[in-house]
């Protein structure tokens, strides 16, 4: 009885929310977004206009990238996976300022255009896509991973203090977005030595894992004139990490344990 009382009404309440949002005026939005394509390498990278109606868009960068390659240009090339903040897949450098497009609202203001670029100052595979190899390279040789002489007696975890667990806050949850590395000038100017402040943070979270036994080798891999120190404390790596994370404080405390060793 419910049933066929209520189902009219709901149906009427659909086409009048979509009656609604056809009679919208359209709030068009123009996206400048950088293409280019090794396919064609005579052709020079270009900055190309798109127009989309956020009356017809979701509230993220990516939603409306997304939408672009979906609807207008199948040829844009760009990463994306979680769309939760959580992969960092889709890192680049949207109106001046290294985020993930899929965190980074939409300015609203129709009559500003908004600028998508690839993270700076890294080698380009195509469009968006920024070439990360040398990156992980880095990540990988802090040895990112547990290192023990020991072993628990019983075979079992290695256990670790409430307080001491409580020193990985604000380490352990960087993504590798690379984010506050291609935002680092001296990242830019000494990228093939320096490690830079998403690798070096997570250098300090081994460095202070009570469980880790490998303290002494981590310090003498950074213990050179370029791995850590090139860090002249600009603190761009903060303002821009989309965790709201703080590389540069990290470094800040790696150097001070170098100093005092």
């Amino acid at each position: 009885m419910f049933k066929s009382i209520l189902r009219p009404r709901a149906l009427n309440c659909v086409r009048t929310l979509a009656t609604a949002a056809e009679e919208k005026a359209p709030r068009v939005k123009k996206f400048q977004i950088y293409r280019w394509n090794p396919d064609t390498p005579e052709v020079q990278p270009k900055m190309q206009t798109y127009e989309i109606d956020l009356n017809k868009c979701g509230p993220m960068v990516l939603d409306a990238l997304l939408k672009i390659k979906n609807e207008q240009d199948a040829t844009l090339t760009l990463r994306r996976s979680c769309r939760e903040g959580i992969c960092g897949s889709c890192a680049m450098n949207i109106g001046g300022r290294n985020t993930l497009a899929c965190l980074c609202r939409i300015d609203q203001d129709t009559t500003k255009e908004t600028k998508v670029y690839p993270l700076p100052h890294m080698f380009v595979v195509r469009d968006l896509v920024p070439d990360l190899t040398h990156f992980y390279k880095q990540y990988k040789s802090i040895q990112p991973y547990l290192q023990r002489d020991t072993h628990p007696a019983d075979g079992r975890e290695n256990l670790q203090s409430i307080e001491d667990r409580a020193k990985l806050d604000g380490l352990y949850e960087c993504i590798l977005c690379a984010c506050c590395s291609t935002s680092c000038p001296s990242y830019w100017w000494n990228q093939q030595q320096y490690l830079g402040p998403a690798v070096l943070m997570q250098a300090y979270r081994w460095l202070i894992d009570s469980r880790d036994q490998a303290t002494a080798e981590r310090k003498a891999m950074l213990q050179n004139s370029m791995s850590l120190y090139r860090c002249h404390t600009i603190m761009n790596c903060a303002r821009t990490c989309p965790k709201g994370l703080n590389p540069g404080k990290a470094i800040a405390e790696i150097k001070k344990q170098l100093a005092f060793d």
